[in-house]
């Protein structure tokens, strides 16, 4: 727990570490109800300075030696979560023995038990927990690492590397693991347990044979066989497109279900929040399908974005996930819809990222200070910074980027680097300045980008007017114009995209259609524009900014029909749904003609990808049209979205059932986009259907029955909850859990269709799911399925006039504080939001943060979070 005020971490005051550790051997004696941790340290002077400083939380020191010398209390001073040796010479080997308890680990940090089986998650600060350790990215070291427990009890016992040696030993079960490779602290891991394992094999691209082998509880052992799949092809792409082959003899996965995270990329030895990594036709859907193929290879990906080439420290976490997120999102875009997954991306930016842009915890890419670094695990370090590579990438084009690549590989292989290192290798393998660019790293907000342009009819040319700002936020004020790629297309009366000449060839890359928006204010001409188009902007959500510019409604609706970009396509379409919301709240709303027929022309588009139209026809999430606004209120919009949903529903009818019964074939579930695309149009046209139509929900009540995989069975369930009546609702659920009561993973999806939906998530029923068996506060996955998808998705029930929604958050995060404080601190992001709520619920939310702020003996992760909240 914390002092009245925890102090600030600076990037200012980085220092070097004093001593290296050049190798590191630990011993693991597994004990029922504690365990032993030895450690035996190879230290190197790095510098002036001779003080050593070990990090250490919440461990018994039974022993310490140095150069065999067993020392006293007298030798060593302690500090806060730290034991530090002084007047040290040039090279040193340190031991020790301490004595931690994982099974009383409830933070799931460092060393735990989950369920019947022992493992760790160290980043980012998790090591310490286990031994006292230069517990910091930039120390890295050759670990050893041998690992002692009952052999019948934990026949499995893995940790980083190649296995070295394997014993028993009375009863005792020995095993040895050697990581060749210097890595730090928080990519160590360590399992211990009674798993079941798949194996397959993978050739790299020199030859070599790397065994593959994914390890459960037994009865998850068919739920296996797509990561296996994913992760071979993770490992065949970063070959082609990045270079870069793996590079020891195994590489292993073990899905575990307490887990603060995904999944965790430590070297050789990823540790997966089973929710990422388990499926079968039966309990997963098409989302979750995707979802662990996109983590499979964002964890595999770090083995060179992170691991072989990781951090100095924590302030550059971004070089390490924002790269990979980048590549990962190139990864899924090749293997499925390029399109699909930038709205995808580009949702998720203007839901949630661009609401900590501006919000308390408003930070940049690389911030410059820190209460907790587990706060910082943020959308803005993971996906703000994949789109600023992003944008690296449309400014180098794609053989200027492999090169940039390339060289900061081969010259920081085995190093902890920064940022700034990341763009130099761009800059030199270029030839390019990217001393502006570089300003996207340290400018917190989202820039606005205000757009007038003006056609001249008998000069035939079309002039673009840019300006751009970013808006203050908490620490930074007065921000300098940012280097801003702008995709641009021009789109003439019969819907082709017209030739685009502007006459500044010098900010305008011809190939990828971008124009260089360097200045607070520019002006660009384009000649020869035979007739006056539709200003296709920021194609391919070029830039992570605001975008103000007026377009007309049957601009949006012809953009909507004919744009050739995929993204702007779909962008318009959420224009124009945003116009009807708008409308719908004022009372006003009504579709015209022209509306009905681009949905009609849409919904009817055989030759389109089934997920796009899908797409297309989902209405903006109530969080998405809040974020659109500088102030909202919540009940409003569910109101208005409903009646515009409702007239949706209603107009097309036909359309809707019709593209539902084309659709509703027979065969077997395959988890491959052509499929998952035709049935997430299918869905998407049920639930309309039933919206407007009781045939629909029988429909749904048939599908719900007779369905033979989760994606379909599951969104009848969501169809029959949203539109059914409440016996039919609760028959439904009732049935589902009764089927699947025994597998976790899916009574998390049960639970989390009641708990985010509008009829059923309120306040009385989230409180009845909390003392559900199924309910269990220590595992994260539980939590996130009841209290997260309340506040997230049920939002006309969190934001309930009575302020009972704001209540039951602050009672769950007061709760976790003490047992899982980086839990309790993710689940107040929508309790930081209160400033730009209607003035009610503003004070209500604010008054449910000062209760949490008066509770007392917060945790680092929860005071930063509520006291910057509060200023």
């Amino acid at each position: 727990m914390r002092d009245a005020q925890p102090k600030a971490i600076q990037l200012a005051d980085y220092r070097a570490p004093a001593y290296e550790v050049t190798d590191t051997h630990l011993r693991f004696e597994l004990h029922d109800g504690y365990t032993l941790v030895h450690s035996n340290l190879s230290l190197k002077h790095n510098g002036d300075e001779t003080e050593l400083l070990l990090n250490g939380q919440d461990l018994e020191l039974i022993s310490i030696k140095l150069d065999g010398k067993l020392l006293s209390e007298a030798d060593y001073t302690t500090a806060e979560e730290a034991l530090i040796l002084s007047n040290l010479g040039a090279s040193h080997t340190l031991e020790m023995t301490t004595r931690i308890y994982p099974e009383k680990n409830t933070a799931l940090e460092g060393l735990y038990r989950s369920g019947g089986m022992y493992c760790t998650q160290c980043e980012a600060e998790g090591f310490r927990r286990i031994t006292y350790y230069p517990d910091r990215p930039d120390v890295m070291s050759v670990f050893t690492t041998e690992i002692i427990a009952d052999a019948a009890q934990y026949p499995v016992l893995l940790s980083n590397g190649n296995p070295v040696s394997e014993k028993i030993e009375d009863g005792k079960k020995h095993v040895v693991w050697h990581d060749p490779h210097k890595k730090p602290a928080y990519l160590f891991a360590l399992v211990a347990g009674d798993l079941q394992v798949r194996d397959d094999h993978f050739t790299t691209c020199s030859g070599r044979e790397v065994l593959l082998r994914i390890f459960v509880e037994p009865q998850n052992v068919d739920k296996t066989e797509y990561a296996l799949d994913a992760l071979k092809r993770s490992m065949r792409w970063d070959e082609e497109v990045y270079g870069r082959e793996y590079d020891l003899d195994i590489f292993m996965i073990v899905a575990v279900d307490d887990f603060n995270m995904g999944a965790m990329e430590n070297k050789g030895l990823n540790i997966f929040n089973s929710s990422c990594v388990l499926a079968n036709p039966a309990t997963a859907t098409d989302a979750a399908y995707q979802r662990i193929e996109a983590i499979v290879a964002h964890e595999y990906f770090h083995n060179w974005s992170g691991n072989r080439v990781t951090c100095r420290d924590w302030f550059q976490l971004s070089l390490k996930e924002g790269f990979t997120v980048f590549r990962d999102a190139g990864f899924s875009a090749d293997m499925n819809s390029a399109t699909v997954k930038r709205i995808e991306d580009a949702t998720m930016l203007r839901t949630v990222q661009f609401a900590e842009d501006g919000g308390p915890m408003a930070h940049p890419v690389q911030p410059d200070s820190y209460i907790e670094i587990s706060n910082f695990y943020t959308v803005t370090i993971y996906e703000k910074g994949a789109e600023v590579v992003g944008m690296l990438h449309k400014i180098l084009g794609e053989d200027g980027f492999r090169k940039g690549s390339d060289l900061y590989f081969e010259r920081h292989d085995g190093q902890a680097v920064t940022i700034n290192e990341f763009v130099q290798a761009m800059e030199d393998a270029n030839d390019v300045d990217l001393t502006q660019f570089r300003l996207w790293y340290k400018q917190s907000g989202t820039p606005v980008v205000e757009v007038l342009t003006q056609y001249d009819h008998a000069a035939e040319r079309l002039t673009l007017n840019l300006r751009q700002y970013t808006p203050d936020t908490p620490g930074q004020t007065d921000k300098k114009p940012l280097w801003i790629p702008v995709q641009l297309g021009l789109i003439g009366h019969d819907g082709e995209d017209m030739e685009v000449r502007p006459d500044q060839p010098d900010f305008w890359t011809e190939d990828s259609q971008v124009l260089h928006f360097r200045e607070a204010e520019q002006t660009f001409s384009f000649g020869g524009v035979v007739e006056e188009p539709v200003v296709s902007l920021f194609r391919d959500f070029s830039a992570p900014v605001r975008i103000h510019y007026q377009h007309s409604q049957s601009a949006l609706r012809f953009m909507l029909q004919h744009d050739s970009d995929g993204f702007n396509r779909w962008d318009a379409g959420q224009q124009l749904m945003l116009h009807w919301i708008e409308l719908a709240e004022k009372g006003r709303f009504k579709f015209t003609q022209d509306d009905i027929d681009a949905l009609h022309t849409v919904i009817n588009d055989i030759e389109l990808d089934p997920a796009m139209v899908a797409y297309l026809l989902a209405l903006p999430s109530e969080s998405y049209i809040a974020e659109s606004r500088p102030q909202y209120d919540p009940v409003a919009i569910h109101k208005a979205r409903e009646q515009v949903m409702a007239a949706l529903a209603d107009t097309l009818s036909d359309d809707f059932k019709a593209c539902y019964q084309r659709l509703n074939v027979s065969g077997d579930y395959q988890p491959v986009p052509e499929d998952m695309a035709r049935r997430s149009l299918k869905n998407l046209a049920l639930s309309y259907w039933a919206k407007a139509d009781a045939e629909g929900v029988e429909a749904a009540r048939l599908q719900f029955s007779s369905a033979d995989n989760m994606t379909d069975q599951m969104a009848a369930l969501r169809t029959l909850v949203a539109h059914g009546n409440q016996a039919e609702a609760e028959q439904a659920l009732a049935e589902f859990y009764t089927q699947w009561q025994h597998d976790s993973l899916v009574v998390n999806q049960w639970l989390t269709v009641q708990c985010g939906s509008s009829k059923l998530g309120t306040p009385a029923h989230i409180r009845q799911l909390l003392e559900h068996e199924a309910f269990d506060w220590r595992n994260p996955n539980k939590v996130r399925s009841v209290i997260g998808a309340f506040a997230n998705q049920a939002l006309c029930h969190f934001h309930g006039a009575d302020g009972e929604g704001y209540k039951l958050l602050a009672d769950a995060v007061i709760r976790l504080n003490e047992s899982n404080p980086q839990i309790a601190s993710r689940l107040l992001t929508p309790l930081t939001r209160w400033k730009r709520l209607v003035p009610n619920q503003s004070q209500m939310m604010k008054s449910e943060l000062q209760r949490i702020m008066d509770h007392g003996s917060l945790s680092k992760d929860v005071y930063e979070v509520v006291s910057k909240s509060l200023m």
